[in-house]
């Protein structure tokens, strides 16, 4: 069985978490372009709000279930070729988004381009975070898991606030797609400080493989901090899942916001709060459970949702808790970062074991994202952040009672 390494495989020290930080950015910067500047065009085309949230649905859907390929990133290739392989298959994702005309007649195939590159952005991840649980000592995971998602949501501010001002601002479409996909390309250059990680060693025939995987990623979530890491995952807590609702163009404009300012709160603005938030969301988890921290940082994002319902719908209001919103998301990341590495602990199998929490975690995204979309057509924009928020406090109290019934189980594992 495969052994995670507490230092480089090369021999040198651990790398700087900046690099981890560029290294996930196309990760983050083709799925903001659909979150965030698809998401924004959409009503402007034609579509309506709950279509809108059907390309952020598409962004996401492969997240929900990429558990079941993420032995293939495991078991194949080292971590750096498929890194360059699925960072190519990103740029060209992210170029075709950009150049197909988005509108009624195009949604279909428009979602398909979307499923396809978020599919080839999960080998990304599963490159990165391999490394990355391979690499980093137990001492340091809270903070690299800040760095990590940092990059994460700052590459969605990246891929979302300039892809809609390049749409906005370009002649041609196409332009949008090249540049953005030249910016995707340079992140490989970051590999360099980075050391190899080769795939998992196979142990006799292929179901005797899958067999060793499934052993891994038992005993994950058997153990106590695993079972409540993944309780955890998959309860609607600081989701930030109101983001992609937030910037569609009709939504926004209830507060009197434009493309400037969703370009400004959903991109450029929100990308750099977020990864000032994840950094600050790992330094907490270096000091504080990262379970606990999960909570509390969902207790709060439930406070500013409630709160920003309960404001005037003003521009400045629309700006100022967007940019709020966007730091408690990154707070959330950042734990939930931490505490699965924490929960896979040291044996084999990482990407398939992160991903397998990962999966789990992205089901709320995924669900409540559609769930507020409709809420927001039915009930308006306060509306819907008052569900936000009350799913939110739900979650952290059936979470609680699940930590009551465990404490029995005995103590977790360090």
């Amino acid at each position: 069985m495969e052994l995670l390494h507490e230092g480089p495989l090369d021999g040198r020290k651990p790398p700087h978490p900046l690099a981890y930080t560029i290294l996930i950015i196309p990760f983050g910067a083709s799925g903001g372009f659909a979150t965030v500047a698809l998401a924004f065009l959409a009503t402007k085309v034609g579509l309506t709000v709950e279509q809108g949230a059907g390309l952020v649905a598409a962004a996401i859907f492969p997240n929900v279930w990429k558990f079941f390929w993420s032995p293939i990133g495991d078991k194949t290739l080292t971590r750096k070729r498929w890194y360059v392989l699925s960072c190519i298959a990103c740029a060209v994702g992210t170029f075709a988004m950009a150049t197909l005309p988005l509108g009624p007649k195009t949604l279909a195939p428009m979602t398909a381009i979307i499923l396809l590159t978020s599919i080839a952005s999960t080998f990304l991840a599963f490159a990165v975070e391999g490394i990355v649980a391979h690499v980093t000592p137990p001492a340091d995971r809270g903070r690299v898991s800040g760095w990590y998602q940092a990059g994460n949501l700052g590459g969605a501010g990246v891929g979302g606030g300039l892809g809609l001002v390049l749409l906005n601002h370009l002649a041609k479409p196409w332009m949008t797609g090249a540049i953005l996909g030249v910016l995707t390309m340079a992140c490989c250059l970051a590999l360099y400080f980075v050391p190899e990680v080769p795939a998992a060693k196979s142990e006799g025939t292929v179901l005797q493989s899958m067999r060793h995987i499934g052993v891994d990623v038992w005993k994950a979530l058997r153990a106590r901090e695993g079972t409540l890491g993944a309780v955890l995952c998959f309860l609607p807590v600081a989701t930030g899942a109101a983001g992609g609702v937030l910037a569609q163009a009709e939504v926004a404009a209830k507060w009197g916001a434009g493309d400037h300012e969703v370009a400004l709160v959903q991109g450029f603005l929100t990308g750099g709060v977020s990864m000032v938030g994840c950094l600050a969301g790992g330094w907490v988890c270096q000091k504080l459970n990262p379970r606990v921290a999960y909570s509390v940082f969902g207790a709060v994002m439930a406070v500013v949702t409630a709160a920003m319902a309960l404001s005037p719908a003003t521009t400045t209001m629309y700006v100022g808790y967007n940019i709020a919103y966007a730091f408690v998301t990154g707070l959330g990341y950042a734990a939930f970062s931490a505490l699965v590495f924490d929960a896979i602990g040291h044996e084999g199998h990482a990407a398939t074991k992160y991903n397998g929490f990962a999966s789990l975690s992205n089901a709320p995204i995924w669900y409540v994202g559609l769930v507020l979309a409709w809420a927001e057509a039915h009930w308006g924009p306060k509306g819907m952040l008052f569900l936000e928020s009350g799913l939110g406090i739900v979650g952290i109290a059936i979470f609680a009672g699940v930590s009551l019934a465990m404490r029995q189980r005995g103590p977790a594992r360090r």
